[in-house]
């Protein structure tokens, strides 16, 4: 019976790939660095077999899609910000047989999934960059799920509750990363750059901060509860459908852990970002 190891929420910036590049950003994102390495250590170390990623830079508009290829292998350019991330090389296995499984328990839940193994379809960033510094020697399996842009809190919530079910059938041992910001209000054009460490509004910080505070108490109803207005309020990113899985997962209003935070919280072009470990329940193995 195959078990979830480790479930976190993780930050997957583009400035994260700039600090580690020479030049006078180098290092501004260390913490977030350190912090997602050490996400990397766990997983090792609990025996992870794969990293199971809900990214919210694949974003879909129709149904919940996998990327289920045995192979993922290219040479990666952000098409958003083409400056920060570029001649990315990767090279990660993937895993076909658990996609399948996630696939077919998605549809046992009544909803739509597809799994492709397209020779183009590429790792997007919010994949990438924390499997960077997570999974550097390429011996953990990566198996990206992407994120419904349109998608409501309760079609995450089975979902997650599916990736569950499927990892117990599968025989694996899965690392889940929602891999996606808390508040994502992007700043106007004009003043963009100079917000490149900063977060768009006080409200947003505000908000993010109590939930940060929820998640640290164990207040996970109230959250959960807040979470559709949260997301509609604060500009969820790929409608943090991330988020909305890692709970589902964690079995919802049932779960009773704390969050861990590994780096302090802080804004990336106008997004406000962290990097939280959340304890798996014994029902969760």
């Amino acid at each position: 019976m195959g078990e979830v190891v480790l479930a976190a929420k993780i930050t997957h910036v583009p400035s994260i790939w700039l600090s580690i590049q020479p030049g006078k950003h180098f290092g501004i994102r260390r913490p977030a660095e350190l912090a997602l390495t050490e996400i990397g250590r766990r997983a090792r170390e609990r025996g992870a077999d794969t990293f199971l990623v809900a990214d919210t830079h694949w974003m879909n508009s129709i149904g919940f899609h996998l990327n289920g290829k045995g192979r993922h292998h290219a040479t990666y350019v952000s098409h958003e910000l083409p400056h920060f991330i570029h001649d990315l090389a990767y090279d990660y296995q993937g895993d076909p047989e658990l996609a399948e499984l996630i696939r077919e328990e998605i549809a046992a839940g009544g909803q739509k999934a597809r799994v492709h193994t397209y020779q183009d379809l590429g790792l997007e960033y919010a994949t990438l960059v924390p499997m960077y510094f997570m999974n550097q020697e390429s011996d953990i399996r990566v198996l990206p799920i992407g994120c419904n842009i349109y998608s409501s809190v309760e079609e995450n919530r089975r979902v997650g509750e599916a990736l569950l079910r499927a990892v117990q059938r599968s025989g694996r041992k899965v690392a889940f990363l929602a891999s996606g910001s808390l508040s994502h209000a992007f700043p106007p054009n004009e003043i963009a750059e100079s917000l490149l460490n900063d977060v768009s509004s006080e409200i947003n910080r505000t908000v993010d901060h109590a939930v940060l505070e929820m998640w640290a108490e164990g207040r996970i109803p109230e959250f959960l509860d807040m979470l559709p207005d949260y997301n509609a309020r604060c500009t969820g990113e790929g409608a943090m459908a991330d988020t909305a899985m890692l709970f589902g997962l964690l079995g919802w209003r049932d779960y009773t852990g704390r969050g861990e935070q590994l780096c302090p919280y802080f804004g990336s072009s106008g997004t406000g970002q962290v990097v939280v470990d959340f304890p798996v329940p014994a029902m969760s193995r």
